[in-house]
């Protein structure tokens, strides 16, 4: 039998509806078989659909006169109930988005219910007894969904295309002190991420970006070029500061890392020392992810080159380091499955690195004591006032860097007008 189209359907019905009010039980079965064979609807719904269409309810008036409505069920009444989420929830949520550095849902939603207690504590936030409990049950796509516009008005720059995946141990050991364990902390990842804005020429700042695999744990420090006695004693620096013992470095095959200085520093602390293949960036995604969520974010595409930026950039690494482990929740992959075409990536809840490392149990690289240390850490921590401690320090650093382009582009403007009149005098 040949489909109809919506508009016979509805046809169809009409024409049934107005037998099927005034019939008897028998008549209305055989009208209502009618309707589901020729319309193909559900019994139900076909049985709704006769009783509704053309059914007269009159109702009372301005003045006492009766107005009649007709029945029409293509015309919803729609719902009408009150929001759940109203202004003040959205305002709450507003600041604390901020404070989190502007995450997504699925990263904020779980983390919520940590975060409110804390900024409470540092008088951050007041809210009502039902705002807050409305704030703890929030599930990740409803904080989405309430935050859709103000995501919209940001016009966040694009997201980092590097993507975390297996890491891959193909690469040549330098040497081995310790099976290589991505199910424990202290086998970091290491990158230096540039900031020659676009160009090349003579020396820029370098930042050296570590991530520890198992827990997200990510230092960085601002070097003052690529040189092998800076790197190495900014990888010093490091390693001194994380809260667990450093059993392995993967870097890449740049010689600010594959040298003699490196190599013996690796020797001597017993750290199992790796490099990933030629180019192959895949081989180190935790770090090159982190490239961009925490270097690039934070501190932009400009050049630095001057002593001054440098103090400012490693200030602000300094409060960075503690905003990041302690109140950025990250989430990561625990299976991919691919079945055709399609890909299916499973994740864990999103927990903050300080969180994964205060769950890593005995033998896993964390003491009781660098545990303590960690929590008395986290409760001294003013999470909104490490965010406008970093602001205040991004706002520095770009005003310093945008005077120097200015003053960079009058200069090379200037020599070209002497040029013009050397030339012309000639």
């Amino acid at each position: 039998m040949m489909e109809l189209s919506m508009k016979e359907r509805r046809a169809v019905s009409r024409k049934l509806a107005k037998g099927y009010q005034k019939a008897s039980k028998k008549e209305k079965g055989r009208l209502l078989d009618t309707l589901v064979r020729v319309n193909g609807y559900n019994r139900c719904y076909a049985s709704w659909v006769l009783r509704n269409f053309w059914r007269r309810v009159s109702v009372r008036g301005e003045g006492g006169v009766p107005v009649i409505f007709v029945g029409d069920p293509r015309q919803g009444g729609g719902r009408h109930r009150d929001k759940t989420y109203t202004e003040d929830v959205l305002a709450a949520l507003r600041q604390i988005w901020e404070v989190c550095g502007f995450i997504c849902g699925k990263r904020l939603g779980p983390y919520l219910k940590e975060i409110v207690p804390v900024l409470e504590k540092h008088g951050e936030l007041a809210v009502g007894r039902e705002t807050r409990s409305k704030l703890l049950r929030m599930s990740a796509a409803t904080v989405d969904r309430l935050l859709a516009s103000d995501r919209r008005k940001l016009q966040l720059r694009g997201r980092c295309r590097t993507k975390p995946g297996s890491l891959l141990r193909s690469q040549i050991p330098v040497r081995t002190f310790a099976e290589w364990d991505e199910k424990k902390p202290g086998f970091l990842e290491v990158d230096l991420v540039s900031h020659d804005g676009g160009s090349t020429h003579g020396d820029y700042i370098q930042t050296l970006d570590a991530t520890d695999v198992e827990s997200a744990w990510t230092e960085t420090e601002a070097v003052r070029n690529k040189a092998q006695i800076w790197t190495l004693a900014a990888m010093k620096r490091i390693v001194e500061r994380v809260p667990f013992r450093v059993l392995g470095i993967d870097s890449d095959n740049g010689s600010e890392f594959i040298n003699a200085h490196l190599w013996q520093f690796c020797q001597e602390n017993r750290i199992t020392f790796t490099r990933s293949r030629p180019f192959r960036k895949n081989d180190n995604c935790f770090v090159e992810q982190k490239n961009y969520s925490v270097v690039r974010r934070m501190v932009g595409y400009w050049r630095y080159d001057t002593e001054e930026e440098l103090a400012v950039l490693n200030e602000l690494y300094g409060h960075l380091r503690l905003y990041t482990n302690f109140f950025q929740p990250v989430m990561k992959l625990r299976e991919k499955l691919r079945v055709g075409s399609k890909v299916t990536k499973r994740y864990d809840q999103a927990r903050t690195p300080y969180r994964r490392l205060l769950e890593c149990g005995k033998g896993k690289g964390i003491t009781a004591s660098d545990k303590r240390r960690l929590k008395a850490e986290y409760e001294r921590i003013n999470p909104a006032e490490l965010n406008r401690k970093i602001g205040e320090l991004q706002n520095r650093l770009i005003d310093m860097a945008r005077g120097k382009h200015r003053r960079l582009k009058g200069t090379q403007s200037l020599t070209g007008q002497k040029g013009e009149a050397a030339s012309g005098a000639g």
